[in-house]
């Protein structure tokens, strides 16, 4: 959990009161984000447009439909345009690197660090 500075309050609190003043809701997701647009046109004549999470900022927490409207790959929000989904995709999922639900193959040294033998038939490369 990110530690509570006053740094922090009132980032926060800039952010909520310029998303008050100058976002426009365009939708939320099925992990509680709330996606927004701005009311004029940014510096360039873009869009700006940005996300605010409901806990802990985690950019891997923005579904990929979410990203690519964040990102000006798609005009449309999924509000207005839903996505396809293909019967192969699997449900979102944040990155879990750097918790305890993180991968760790055999022989991490958190999963006992031992693993098992090679098979022997590796060939390392040598030079001619």
């Amino acid at each position: 959990m990110a530690k509570l500075s006053l740094r922090n309050v009132l980032t926060n609190f800039y952010i909520r009161a310029v998303t008050w003043r100058r976002g426009i809701l365009v939708g939320s997701d099925e992990l509680g984000n709330q996606y927004y647009r701005a009311v004029k046109p940014g510096q360039w004549g873009r869009e700006p447009r940005w996300v605010i999470y409901p806990n802990e900022d985690e950019a891997s927490m923005v579904p990929a439909e979410w990203h690519g409207w964040l990102h000006h790959r798609i005009a449309k929000p999924p509000t207005e345009l839903p996505p396809v989904h293909r019967s192969w995709q699997k449900p979102h999922l944040p990155n879990k690197t750097g918790t305890e639900a993180a991968y760790r193959p055999p022989g991490h040294t958190l999963e006992g660090g031992h693993r098992e033998r090679a098979t022997g038939d590796y060939q390392p490369w040598t030079p001619s």
